[in-house]
Order: C-alpha cells, then sequence, then structure tokens
C-alpha cells in the first residue's frame, strides 16, 4: 500500500473516531446521521462550490459511514448552476452542495423538495423556507486587518473605514462579480442604514468609495491574501478566510462589526431528476447531522445552521455577535438596483 493510501486511511479512520466520539456526547434527543436506507454501492454525484480541502474530509466521512461511491465537480456558484440549469432535460448530478442563498433561492426551480430529518434543529433564521434548499452552513461578515500595518489606526466597524488614514488602503471586490462582496454590501447597507434601513444607508457607501480611491481586486481571494501579504491594511471578506492565514502565522487579526451583522448561509439541495436521490437524502442528513456539524465547525472553521453545535472557541459565538434581521426575498428583489446603484456610485467617484 503505497504511503498516501496508508495516509487517507488513517485520516477516515481518526475522524470517524471523532464522530464515534462525538455521539456518544450527543443528546437523546438529536438524531444521529441516519441509517444507510440502502443505498450501499451506489454512486452520488456532487456539484459543489466548496474547496477540496474543505469538501473532502467531509465526503471521506460519509463514504465510509454509507459505502457510497461520491463524485464531485468543483466549481463557482455561477457555472455551477448554469451547468444544472443546462442538463435539465438529463441531469448529470444528484446534488448542489454550496452556493450562497441569494444566488440559488432565484434558481430554486431546479431542485427538488425534501425536508431533511434534522430541520428542527436549525437555528432560527436557517429553516429551509423554500422546501427543497438546505441550509447546511452559515457566515458571519467581517474584516481582516493586518497587524504589523495597523499602527494606532482604530478599526472596529465600518464607520472606521471612512478614516482618511485607510484612504487606498481597503481591499474590496467587485460585488456584482463576488458574492463575498455582494454580501458585504447588503451588510454595509443595513448595519449603517438608520434603524438598519437599508435605503438610509447610501449616504455612508458613497463615503466609503471615496477612501477606497478606486482599487477594485479581482476577486475575493485577492483580497484575504492582499491583506495576509500587507499590500493592505484592511479587507472586507467572509468568516472562514482568515484562519488558514492566522494558523499559517501571517501578521493578520480578525473584527467583527460592531454595528451588526447580516448573516449569509450556503446550502445544499436536490438537484431535479436526480438519479440517486435516496443516496442525495442520506447525504444531506448525514452533513446536517449533530456529528458533522460540530465536526464541521470545530475542525474546518465554518459557522453551522444547527443551533445546539457548542462553540469551539475559534469562532465567535452566535450569542455574542450583534446580529441584523433580514428578508432574503426583499433582498434578492432589491438586488439588481443595489448593484446598478454602487456601480453609479463608483463610476461618479473613480
Amino acid at each position: 500500500m503505497s504511503r498516501s493510501k496508508i495516509f487517507k486511511v488513517l485520516l477516515v479512520a481518526l475522524l470517524l473516531t471523532g464522530l464515534v466520539m462525538l455521539a456518544a456526547c450527543r443528546s437523546d434527543n438529536q438524531p444521529a446521521a441516519g441509517g444507510d436506507g440502502g443505498i450501499e454501492g451506489t454512486t452520488l454525484v456532487i456539484y459543489s462550490t466548496f474547496t477540496t480541502d474543505f469538501a473532502e474530509p467531509i465526503i471521506e466521512m460519509f463514504e465510509e459511514r454509507y459505502g457510497v461511491n461520491v463524485e464531485i465537480l468543483f466549481a463557482g456558484t455561477g457555472a455551477t448552476l448554469a451547468r444544472i440549469s443546462g442538463e435539465a432535460a438529463n441531469p448529470q448530478a444528484d446534488l448542489l452542495w454550496g452556493g450562497g442563498l441569494f444566488s440559488v433561492i432565484p434558481e430554486a426551480d431546479l431542485f427538488e423538495d425534501f425536508l431533511s430529518i434534522n430541520e428542527p434543529y436549525m437555528m432560527t433564521g436557517q429553516e429551509n423556507a423554500e422546501g427543497n434548499i438546505t441550509r447546511f452552513i452559515t457566515s458571519a461578515r467581517l474584516l481582516m486587518v493586518n497587524t504589523d500595518l495597523i499602527g494606532d489606526i482604530e478599526i472596529r466597524g465600518y464607520a472606521c473605514l471612512l478614516n482618511p488614514a485607510l484612504r487606498g488602503q481597503i481591499a474590496i471586490t467587485d460585488p456584482a462579480a463576488s458574492a463575498s462582496s455582494f454580501n458585504h454590501l447588503i451588510n454595509q447597507l443595513y448595519a449603517m442604514g438608520e434603524n438598519n434601513n437599508p435605503h438610509d444607508g447610501w449616504d455612508y457607501i458613497e463615503q466609503f468609495i471615496i477612501n477606497v480611491d478606486g482599487i477594485m481586486l479581482p476577486g475575493s481571494t485577492a483580497v484575504h491574501h492582499g491583506v495576509a501579504d500587507g499590500e493592505f491594511i484592511v479587507g472586507l471578506t467572509y468568516e472562514e478566510a482568515p484562519f488558514p492565514h492566522i494558523e499559517a502565522g501571517a501578521p493578520v487579526k480578525v473584527v467583527y462589526i460592531d454595528e451588526g451583522i447580516v448573516a449569509t448561509s450556503t446550502g445544499v439541495a436536490i438537484i431535479n431528476g436526480a438519479r440517486n436521490r435516496a443516496a442525495a437524502e442520506a447525504f444531506i442528513n448525514f452533513v446536517t447531522s449533530y456529528e458533522v456539524q460540530v465536526f464541521t465547525e470545530a475542525n474546518l472553521f465554518r459557522r453551522v445552521a444547527r443551533a445546539d453545535v457548542p462553540s469551539t472557541g475559534a469562532l465567535v459565538a452566535n450569542a455574542e455577535l450583534n446580529w441584523i434581521p433580514t428578508d432574503t426575498a426583499y433582498i434578492l428583489y432589491h438586488r439588481e438596483a443595489w448593484l446598478d446603484k454602487f456601480m453609479e456610485l463608483w463610476m461618479r467617484h473613480n
């Protein structure tokens, strides 16, 4: 057996051992991942927007638990949704795993109805309201700060980004092309609008654009790498982005936004006409189970959708954050108008 194969076997064994320990700690009213439903030996095809290093440990556990072979294709949200739509007459995959809800919900007719056995344990606001898009993880917007460059500049939230000392030192990307950036635009509008009214946040957005000083990076990855590499003092990024840099010893820290945080979620859904629906259902029940949600938050640094998952210390506990309630349908209705207004202000000042 090769060294890589030995490592893979050992990794699976360690992960499964962790799940067994977690299951032993689970209270009696919390369901486990569920039985195999006669799916052993089948092949589950997944289209995923997650990174390989995030997805593979969970896939390994699922394959080992159920005896299912998983084939997975990784791509961005837009490309994945376009592929599912293009294959509608002859589906080539069973599941979409990933994709922000602001992008997926408008395409909800691509997916079949299904409610997970774990639905009763979801956080308030993380319910499967559509009937066919199960919440898997959620995320808080945050600011990533380079501690070598910050000096005595105070950064506690969005208001601090108007400090003239930060002019040209703020890393962002195009909200029309990046889900992370669009989510920050939404968060800024709600957090900086009077009484969290997003329509009152545009005066702030205009001043923010002026302080960005015409620098728009090509993608969300460039934002957190730009801060970690010392090209920018602060970046507007997604919650899990800074942790690999912190673990690698980069001089960065995270700042949760004082003025309030809009939660954004990522889902999992069965594609219309899925050939392996039983395996797809088992996968959704598995990734939303107590064991896997605890593993995901503790080891993969993602804030999960279940309400009963304890904080591990890596992420700030939900109860300690200033969450702003929002209406996803309302945001989706105004999405194009808000993106147009952002670009209008951008072009006016650049």
